[in-house]
């Protein structure tokens, strides 16, 4: 298997990180829908080849809404991310707290209204981008080591969806859910690994937490 020809959601996609994405994936031969708030910041990945839709990964009614539009997908990435901390424990905000939330709700949102899309794949896949903090939390990034933590769990609960899903179906596991731990994200490690999903197959890849270089 390869990325060649896989429909692609990468949600947020915005950031650095999704530019990259968006240009490797392209040039892979895979269908890349990038999501945003903004079609003025949405505009550099359409030139680069994607489909762009304004859209907000948080909203499960908006990701519902796309997944019904798009039908079959192969992949979901959502990529809010954001970073606050500092000031040990008294100096966790609920500000701090509100402004990394959404990184947790795209998870829910993006992973509920497609699950059946990745399911429905010969080989789906849904990756996350979490944080080395959540192995090793400092006081001073408890809020955002706590969220990547949510985010982590739930991506192993979806993980563990599609393998129940499979096993109730007598039919061998083709999707997987995977989350990608880094310190300092940097897009020249976090591509690779991306394109890498479909080398493995979906039953040795599932529910694996893939620390990137």
């Amino acid at each position: 298997m390869s990325v060649t020809d896989r429909t692609v959601l990468l949600a947020g996609a915005t950031s650095a990180s999704g530019l990259a994405l968006t240009r490797a994936l392209v040039e892979a031969g895979a269908r890349v829908v990038a999501t945003g708030r903004s079609a003025e910041r949405l505009e550099p990945l359409r030139s680069i080849g994607a489909r762009v839709e304004v859209a907000d990964a948080t909203s499960l009614a908006a990701m519902t809404e796309l997944s019904a539009r798009l039908g079959a997908v192969d992949a979901v990435l959502p990529l809010i991310g954001g970073w606050r901390g500092g000031g040990g424990l008294a100096g966790q905000t609920d500000e701090d707290f509100h402004a990394l939330l959404p990184a947790f709700d795209a998870v829910r949102a993006t992973s509920r209204a497609f699950d059946t899309a990745l399911r429905a794949s010969e080989s789906g896949r849904f990756a996350i981008v979490s944080s080395t903090a959540v192995g090793r939390p400092l006081a001073g990034g408890a809020t955002y080591a706590a969220v990547k933590a949510a985010s982590e769990a739930w991506t192993r609960a979806v993980a563990q969806g599609f393998a129940k899903a499979a096993r109730d179906a007598g039919e061998p596991l083709r999707a997987a859910s995977v989350v990608f731990r880094a310190k300092a994200l940097d897009p020249d490690s976090l591509v690779p690994q991306v394109l890498a999903l479909w080398d493995v197959d979906a039953a040795a890849l599932n529910d694996q937490v893939i620390t990137l270089d």
